[in-house]
Formats: structure tokens, C-alpha cells, sequence
């Protein structure tokens, strides 16, 4: 198990784990009834968090960031010599978490995406693991939420039995929504992203030789041109300049940001 802590990677705070860890920790919160906020980072997360200090003050009070994407766990090795041999990949993530939720008996909630996604997400989930109790899941209404459907949507996750709750809401919607309601549900919020179509069948990953690589991004955008060309066409470089700059002490990034001045209650 590997457990080193939090690091800096262009001002976000970004945990040295491995899948153990993060499942043990993940665990350990929910038999504690306690909050936690986790996200699983790719380069647009860390991005996200580059260029707007609101929502990198909110990503540097997770419990957990963990480096979803290859250059992310490269950037770590090269710039502090961590030694990751693998990403903690959000669609991964939620199958080794849920494996384990089974195993102990755990409920788990899951919120987000489209209902259709949801119980083909649920079905293939069953079949792995027989054993999981899916405690509730909701499709997002893919807007901001009022004060009042917040608090709604926090009590049906308390009263469902729920001790885990998996959010797949888009970045960086759903670490907005995970950092908001961690206090409110009073269990572990795991921000997963795009996990929610892969395990339901909707979306093709991406082959492991292209993940290995760190090329999973041209596969998604060869799939979703339209939606993801401006993402990866300004990022990707703006990414690489950055790192570069870091590790060579060109630039120093600030991991302070700033506090929200109003809760954002995406849902």
C-alpha cells in the first residue's frame, strides 16, 4: 500500500496513493460514518483548479485527490520522485471500491448522470458483485440546485442507508457538489466522472495500450470530437508548459486559492 502524502502539482494538492490506500481510507470513513470528499483527477480536473483559485481553494480541502491520469502520475514521479508504477483511475476506483463495499456489507448511493445510465450502471454492477446493496441512486437534474432540494437530496441519501456515496456529475460539477455536501451526508463522496457510462456499457473506454501511454484523451476525443476539441487543444499544451516551468523553478503555484463566497449546490 502506498500512502505519501499530498504533493503540489501546479497548485493543487495532489495525493501519492495507490488503489489500496484510497479503498482503505474510502472504507475506513464510511464504517465512521464520517465526510470525505475524493476526486480522481485527469489533467482537465487539475486544469480546472489551475485556472479558477474558487474552485482550487475548494479542491485543496479534499481528503483525497488522486491521480487519475497518466501525466498526472508522471509530473508527481518527475517533479518528487514518488515512485507510482499506476494511476488511481476513476472508473477503476469505483469497481475496487465497490468490490469492497460488497465484501463488507457497505450500501452504496449513486448520483448523477441519466436514470437510462443509472440502472444499466446498476445492472453490470450486480452482476460483478452480487452482493453490493445499492442503497439509492438519482440522475442529476443537471442544474444548480436550490437550498431547499439540496437539503431534500441530503436527507435521502442519510435515510437511504447509504454509507458511500459515488457522484458522477462532470468536472468540475461534481467536486463542487462532493466539497458542498460532504458535511451534509456525513459519509464519503467519491467524484468519479466519466465512471458512470463506462461500467454501464454507454461509452467505450479507451484500449489499455492508449491508457498505458498516457493517450486515453485522443481516444475520447476521437469519440466525442465536438464536445472535447477545445478541452484538450488548450489544456494539454497549457498542462505541459506548466509542469515544465515547475520543475524547473521557473514558476511557483500557490495552493491557497480562494474561500467561496456562496455555496454553488450543483446538482
Amino acid at each position: 500500500m502506498i500512502d505519501r502524502g499530498k504533493h503540489n502539482l501546479l497548485g493543487i494538492l495532489v495525493d501519492t496513493v495507490d488503489y489500496e490506500a484510497v479503498v482503505d481510507r474510502v472504507l475506513d470513513a464510511a464504517r465512521e460514518h464520517r465526510g470525505a470528499a475524493i476526486s480522481a483527477l485527469a489533467v482537465h480536473g487539475i486544469m480546472t483548479g489551475v485556472l479558477d483559485p474558487t474552485h482550487r481553494y475548494r479542491l485543496n480541502r479534499f481528503d483525497l485527490i488522486v491521480p487519475d491520469g497518466q501525466p498526472v502520475r508522471w509530473a508527481l514521479n518527475l517533479m518528487y520522485g514518488t515512485r507510482l508504477e499506476d494511476r488511481v483511475y476513476g472508473p477503476e476506483l469505483t469497481l475496487r471500491v465497490c468490490a469492497r463495499a460488497a465484501e463488507e456489507q457497505a450500501p452504496v448511493f449513486f448520483y448523477g448522470s441519466t436514470q437510462p445510465v443509472l440502472e444499466r450502471m446498476q445492472c453490470n454492477l450486480l452482476k460483478r458483485f452480487p452482493r453490493l446493496q445499492i442503497a439509492g441512486m438519482e440522475p442529476s437534474k443537471f442544474r444548480r440546485l436550490t437550498p431547499e432540494e439540496a437539503i431534500e437530496l441530503s436527507t435521502r441519501i442519510r435515510q437511504s442507508g447509504a454509507t458511500i456515496v459515488f457522484a458522477g456529475l462532470g468536472c468540475p460539477r461534481q467536486e463542487t457538489w462532493a466539497y458542498e455536501f460532504r458535511d451534509l451526508v456525513s459519509m464519503p463522496i467519491l467524484a468519479v466522472g466519466a465512471a458512470f457510462p463506462f461500467i454501464a456499457g454507454e461509452v467505450r473506454q479507451a484500449p489499455e495500450r492508449l491508457q498505458r501511454i498516457g493517450m486515453e484523451w485522443f481516444f475520447r476525443l476521437c469519440m466525442e470530437p465536438k464536445r472535447l476539441w477545445r478541452r484538450y487543444a488548450f489544456l494539454n499544451p497549457a498542462y505541459v508548459a506548466l509542469v515544465t516551468m515547475q520543475c524547473a523553478r521557473i514558476r511557483t503555484f500557490d495552493t491557497e486559492g480562494i474561500m467561496p463566497e456562496s455555496s454553488m449546490l450543483f446538482g
